[in-house]
């Protein structure tokens, strides 16, 4: 008789459970409510700065038999993502992460935009540059579905690729296969989930798109407008600002426009902690990603050795990443709100429902045009090459914060490319055995519970509790007690005011390899 180990014999027991679970799901469960807050915590006032971090630091599916479906499964409420990009090798970096991400959303479509940095005649990496990219995920799709059965086919995603407005910086007035796919996606109707549509290059062929809907269907401007949920990597171009936000702001369409996004851009050597450049390191990126790990990461475009201050190997930029770092649902709840923080960065309301980054003097006043490479405040502090800028590197905190957490995961996606299940390590499931949001009295004692907590693989698993004090508005430290075991407590302070919030995060990691991460956050309203 074969004795399976303590893993495969998990692997084997979930693929039949998963296998059942899935021929009794419906096939269309859309309609999630994912939308931002209308007044997150953090918001800035008046478009003043509102504080800097300060505070240093989902589920899982388990694989059954790939079957031939063209499309992306849709067993699961997961949120729709739409990027554009203009293919510049930090967005090529980018694509490599982003793909073998590609089981935790409805991918809508990747497009090929322009920007004012790479167009047609300049810069330009070609039209068909996602195409690599595509072929080397063909190759290691069947081993990414012995892991997640909802990774969709390369069909797919080669059916929803296409080519959007590239002729020049922020042209829009050529109606281009990509700028109507994304009209075709806004206007579909069966599904009332929100659309996440990123610009990793420029905003002009999302802004053609809406221009083609404001002038063809101009009925459908609102419930359109209700769908999206912008998050741009800057302004690099003048669409968003010549266009999308004089036509289309009364709508008040959900925005975030990052800066902070420079954590992980190509100069994160000038301000990164020793700690989390150790993560980007080419002794560390080598054995983790570049080398065999199978041919889409060996696709990813790392550093290749005395380039300017950096070694073989070392990570070269992925500028463009928070975008979709950002919906990865690892449990912190940060699609609820821009100012909630996750891994995609945290931001303050600066004017309508437009989102950028929280700057630390507390006179600054942020510009009323565009956000970026000329106006952000990160990206300016960065030209003035200031030694040792413990500024500019509390400025990236809310991204940097979590990056061994992100490393480590980016790693355990590399090995599903090559490793079966069992020789793999998946993330642990947080499960509370509480309300993810309480109302509670000042004074009251408030006790906190992972119970229900477990992990795919077997795996040990340890716990922190910990104030996300940025996120919310008491402005004030909580202290909590056996923060490091399954079974916390913590009391309201009494100086807590009448709807002040408290945000804990409870963070699991198992004891795999790479060590794994996830998270659930509780928000506590004062009553």
């Amino acid at each position: 008789m074969i004795q399976l180990s303590r893993k495969a014999s998990l692997a084997c027991l979930s693929a039949l459970l998963i296998f059942a679970m899935d021929a009794s799901l419906p096939a269309n469960t859309a309609g999630s409510e994912i939308e931002f807050a209308g007044d997150g915590a953090g918001q800035a006032a008046d478009g003043k700065a509102a504080p800097p971090e300060t505070q240093s630091s989902g589920t899982n599916r388990t694989p059954t038999v790939a079957l031939s479906v063209p499309k992306k499964p849709n067993a699961k409420k997961k949120p729709r993502v739409l990027v554009t990009s203009d293919g510049e090798i930090d967005d090529q970096c980018s694509l490599v992460r982003f793909l073998l991400y590609a089981n935790e959303w409805d991918i809508e479509g990747i497009i090929t935009s322009s920007s004012q940095y790479h167009a047609h005649g300049h810069r330009w990496p070609g039209d068909d540059w996602v195409q690599p990219f595509l072929a080397a995920y063909s190759k290691v799709y069947p081993n990414l579905v012995q892991h997640d059965p909802e990774y969709p086919t390369t069909e797919f995603l080669q059916s929803c690729t296409l080519l959007g407005n590239v002729q020049s910086e922020g042209e829009m007035d050529a109606i281009t296969p990509g700028s109507q796919h994304i009209v075709k996606v806004l206007l579909d109707e069966t599904d009332d989930r929100p659309i996440w549509i990123q610009a990793w290059g420029g905003t002009n062929t999302i802004a053609r798109a809406l221009k083609t809907i404001e002038l063809d269907h101009p009925d459908k401007m609102e419930s359109v407008a209700n769908k999206i949920r912008f998050y741009f990597i800057w302004e690099q171009d003048t669409t968003y600002q010549s266009y999308i936000r004089p036509r289309w702001g009364k709508y008040n369409i959900p925005t975030i426009i990052s800066d902070q996004f420079i954590a992980i851009f190509y100069r994160w050597k000038k301000y990164l902690p020793d700690k989390q450049q150790s993560f980007l390191a080419g002794s560390w990126m080598q054995p983790n990603i570049l080398k065999d790990h199978g041919p889409l990461c060996a696709l990813y475009p790392a550093h290749t050795g005395d380039d300017k201050g950096f070694d073989a190997g070392d990570f070269r930029s992925e500028g463009d990443s928070p975008a979709f770092l950002h919906t990865i649902p690892v449990g912190l709840r940060s699609m609820e709100s821009p100012g909630w923080g996750g891994w995609g960065g945290r931001y303050v309301k600066v004017r309508e429902n437009t989102w950028l980054d929280p700057v630390a003097d507390p006179n600054y006043r942020y510009p009323d045009g565009r956000w970026y490479g000329n106006s952000a405040w990160g990206r300016s502090r960065l030209r003035e090459n200031r030694p040792n800028d413990t500024e500019l590197t509390q400025y990236v905190k809310p991204i940097w914060r979590w990056m061994e957490a992100m490393q480590n995961d980016f790693a355990s996606r590399a090995d599903w490319c090559v490793k079966s299940f069992a020789e793999a390590n998946h993330p642990p499931m947080v499960k509370l055995a509480m309300p993810l949001d309480l109302q509670v009295q000042a004074g009251n004692e408030v006790s906190l519970s992972a119970h229900g907590s477990s992990d795919p693989d077997g795996d040990q698993l340890s716990y922190r509790w910990w104030h996300y004090q940025e996120a919310g508005s008491f402005p004030h430290t909580i202290q909590i007690r056996d923060a490091a075991q399954q079974d916390a407590s913590f009391s309201v302070p009494e100086s807590a005011r009448q709807g002040e919030t408290i945000h804990l995060i409870c963070e699991i990691t198992d004891n795999g390899t790479p060590a794994l991460t996830r998270y659930q956050r509780v928000v506590i309203q004062v009553k």
